[in-house]
């Protein structure tokens, strides 16, 4: 046998070059579209019709289901899109993800792009060079379409002739005379294979070469594609596994629904491919269980009319899917209120672009999360004794937790800035570090706050109506101020408008001063007691502190806005 352990690695090293140039593609094609994907994404969902089209578009243009997915996932988890619109778009991006298998029978087996390949690579070098962002980013897309044919040519010249080899003919064929026993085998070979190497693409295109080789039959082939099927759900189920439940229950909705579609298509498997067969030869294509050309495109038609018969069976249970999922996965009960990373615990996604619209989402649960806080401080404000020890003590649990929360989300805005960024996201970055450093800074107030009724309290000193009365009205002018404050900051940033942000903190400056020179007269006119008159404007002079890191909040969003 010649095909030795050299021979061995070319082949691994073909995968490798092909698997580089679809993650490259997909990564500027992702960059070319920004944030215009997103918005199609969280735009176009509106029914379940709407949810496949979409699905299938943005997998068609980006050439990855898994980057669909993920997306998919990390939106599920942000709360733009629901459990039904994901299942939709989750079932559009099946039948996206076929649109590889032809680009790659067409022209990687019908037209020899390799030829091209090199060439077109030379085209995009100015483009890679270029200062202008989007213009590097077509360089980038140019490349990795020529390394994508030129890994799948070293592909079919990697692998064994069967001539020489006839040993690995031999093997195979031990395995492929077992009726559905060979079926199911191959088809976990297929999803252990898509596990492994991570894109169903680089599978898909694996089992191409090895029909077009001739290693493989039509039957065992559309095995293995069954099983590349199973085998690319697990990239978004992976990433939901430190998701919050909704998006658990998306990533296994994939799952689901391509397992369903998985076993009716082996259930019925012989008459499946007869009738693929008789479809390949009426279009022309040639008969694949005869002729070995006709393999690869006869292969790609079974991909598309199984994923397109399992979207038309299943588009009509979204609703059910999704009360079926939720019974599987149901909510944790005993959720802890306390602050916790939510959707930047998937990690970076595959652009900036889409890793700071996960940063925003997070930032702004951060900002709701220190406004419950504040809400927390002003119901401890008339608690009794015991009680309002507990509330203390958990104030001080969420004050030590929002300080891990900042460090975590600088972390990772740390990392994001590592990428190569546009001057809008760098801009949007710089915001981002000073808007969680405000936020936190409204937490150590909030804590202020307490701990001065702590002092209060322990003193056995209390209020009388008037200064009761007095907090409370400024603690609902601080509490609107919040709200603007989070309001702002799940819009883009780009569209804010902050009159109403800078009118209520405005109001908060002059009702501290009115509340300060108040508190003199009172001093004098000895209304109350020295003790409490300190305790009071330590409140209050903290209230007036939260209203200038919320205005300062807004302000560094409008940066963004304003910047050229």
């Amino acid at each position: 046998m010649d095909y030795n352990f050299f021979d061995f690695l070319q082949l691994i090293g073909s995968l490798g070059v092909f698997l580089y140039g679809m993650k490259l593609m997909s990564e500027a094609l992702q960059k070319v579209a920004g944030a215009k994907m997103r918005n199609i994404l969280a735009a176009m969902t509106s029914n379940r019709v709407k949810g496949v089209m979409t699905g299938m578009l943005i997998t068609a243009i980006i050439q990855s289901s898994s980057a669909t997915t993920v997306m998919v996932v990390s939106f599920v988890n942000a709360g733009l899109l629901n459990l039904v619109e994901s299942i939709g778009v989750i079932m559009g991006s099946n039948i996206g993800t076929t649109m590889t298998a032809w680009l790659i029978s067409i022209l990687g087996f019908k037209v020899s792009m390799a030829e091209v390949s090199l060439p077109l690579i030379g085209l995009s070098l100015p483009l890679l060079f270029s200062g202008k962002r989007s213009r590097k980013s077509w360089g980038e897309l140019l490349v990795g379409f020529g390394l994508l044919f030129i890994g799948l040519e070293f592909l079919k010249n990697s692998m064994p002739n069967l001539d020489q080899n006839p040993e690995i003919f031999t093997f195979l064929k031990n395995y492929t005379d077992m009726g559905y026993g060979s079926y199911i085998l191959f088809m976990l070979i297929g999803t252990l294979l898509t596990i492994l190497i991570q894109s169903s693409s680089a599978t898909m295109a694996l089992t191409l070469v090895m029909c077009a080789n001739g290693w493989i039959s039509f039957e065992i082939a559309a095995s293995m594609v069954l099983g590349e099927n199973i085998g690319t759900t697990i990239t978004a189920n992976l990433a939901a596994m430190v998701a919050n439940t909704t998006a658990k229950r998306a990533a296994f909705a994939h799952f689901f629904f391509n397992f369903f579609g998985v076993f009716w298509v082996l259930s019925l498997f012989p008459f499946v491919l007869q009738s693929i067969g008789q479809l390949s030869i009426f279009l022309g294509i040639g008969d694949p269980a005869t002729t070995i050309g006709a393999v690869p495109m006869a292969l790609s038609l079974f991909h598309t009319i199984f994923n397109v018969t399992n979207v038309c069976i299943l588009i009509w249970f979204t609703k059910p899917l999704a009360r079926l999922v939720t019974k599987i996965i149901p909510e944790k009960k005993n959720q802890d209120e306390a602050f916790k990373l939510k959707h930047i615990k998937i990690g970076l996604l595959s652009t900036p672009d889409a890793s700071l619209f996960q940063a925003q989402q997070e930032i702004a649960l951060y900002g709701r999360n220190t406004r419950d806080m504040f809400h927390k401080v002003t119901e401890a404000f008339e608690m009794p004794g015991k009680d309002f020890e507990k509330a203390l003590d958990k104030l001080f649990v969420l004050e030590d937790e929002c300080d891990k929360v900042e460090v975590e989300i600088a972390d990772y805005l740390t990392k994001v800035s590592e990428s190569k960024l546009s001057t809008e996201n760098s801009q949007r970055i710089r915001s981002m570090f000073k808007i969680v450093t405000e936020i936190e800074s409204i937490a150590d107030s909030s804590l202020n706050v307490a701990k001065a009724i702590s002092r209060r309290n322990n003193q056995q000193e209390v209020f009388p109506e008037e200064l009761k009365n007095k907090m409370e009205k400024m603690f609902k002018l601080v509490d609107e101020a919040l709200s603007v404050m989070c309001d702002n900051l799940t819009k883009e940033y780009r569209e804010v408008n902050a009159k109403k942000a800078y009118e209520l903190e405005r109001a908060i400056n002059d009702y501290r001063t009115i509340l300060r020179q108040e508190h003199l007269i009172a001093i004098e006119e000895k209304r109350y007691n020295y003790p409490i008159g300190i305790i009071y404007t330590d409140m209050f002079s903290e209230c007036e502190k939260i209203g200038d890191y919320s205005i300062n909040v807004t302000e560094s969003i409008k940066e963004v806005g304003t910047d050229d």
